[in-house]
């Protein structure tokens, strides 16, 4: 077929006019980017996060299609607020991405209690905590929807010091099935996405530090971190109804590195 033929049928647009969504993590990274994506396409947008001056200025970006709330996401009635006012601001919610998350590493024989109960409430507590409340909403205004949990590469491949992370991104991906399973009666779809390497803040560190970042991407066969636009958009394809028949599965989205497994940065300490 040639190019002519595919301008034919050209991609929508506007896959979500006159829909909303929630964004968790909405002020940087991946949440940022899919915030940006959602309002493109038509969505208004309840943006989560802990960042206050951040969400400010993502609303000062995205305008009134951006709605910010400032919400701790490992605890529960600040989500349960959070939800009320998307419901009380745009009477429905017909799409979910939670995509908030963190780390503190470690090796297991010196990790700190605290430390591991930070990360797996932020990567796996919080994805429970969220997707309870927003399919409760998407329930109760009966229009169905879409919830996407971000899990992560790690959640399949371990990462040295990093075995809480791994073990909550794990976590996502069977709650997500889980979910998808219960949720499916109401016309709830619910699937996971597991990121490899993206350039955002929580991996600043990496991507600033060229031995380490050089370790990373030659285990990625495309030889490349993403961006987070590139991770946003596998998220709306999922949370749109060209995926109308896909619910509890997972995609990975990592340039391949699944297939050539995690660097031993060990080396670098000689």
């Amino acid at each position: 077929m040639s190019r002519s033929n595919f301008e034919e049928f050209p991609l929508s647009t506007a896959r979500f006019d006159g829909r909303a969504a929630v964004v968790t993590g909405a002020a940087s990274g991946i949440g940022s980017a899919i915030a940006t994506a959602l309002v493109a396409e038509g969505a208004r947008v309840a943006g989560f996060d802990i960042d206050e001056a951040g969400l400010r200025k993502k609303a000062a970006e995205l305008g009134d299609a951006f709605l910010p709330i400032t919400a701790d996401v490992t605890v529960e009635a600040q989500i349960e607020a959070g939800i009320a006012t998307v419901a009380a601001t745009f009477g429905r919610l017909d799409a979910a991405l939670n995509v908030a998350g963190g780390s503190r590493i470690g090796a297991i024989t010196d990790l700190a209690e605290s430390d591991w109960d930070f990360t797996v409430d932020l990567v796996q507590k919080s994805v429970f905590l969220c997707t309870k409340h927003e399919a409760r909403l998407m329930r109760d205004f009966a229009n169905g929807g879409a919830i996407v949990n971000i899990s992560s590469l790690d959640g399949r491949i371990p990462m040295p010091g990093g075995s809480p992370y791994a073990t909550g991104k794990a976590g996502v991906v069977m709650f997500s099935k889980n979910a998808a399973l219960e949720l499916a009666q109401h016309r709830i779809r619910v699937n996971s996405v597991l990121p490899g390497l993206v350039d955002t803040p929580l991996v600043a560190a990496i991507m600033g530090y060229e031995p380490a970042k050089q370790m990373f991407l030659e285990r990625i066969p495309l030889g490349t971190a993403a961006t987070p636009e590139q991770v946003a958009g596998p998220c709306l394809f999922l949370a749109s109804d060209d995926a109308s028949y896909i619910t509890g599965t997972e995609l990975v989205v990592d340039g391949g590195w699944e297939i050539s497994n995690f660097p031993n940065l060990a080396k670098l300490a000689g």
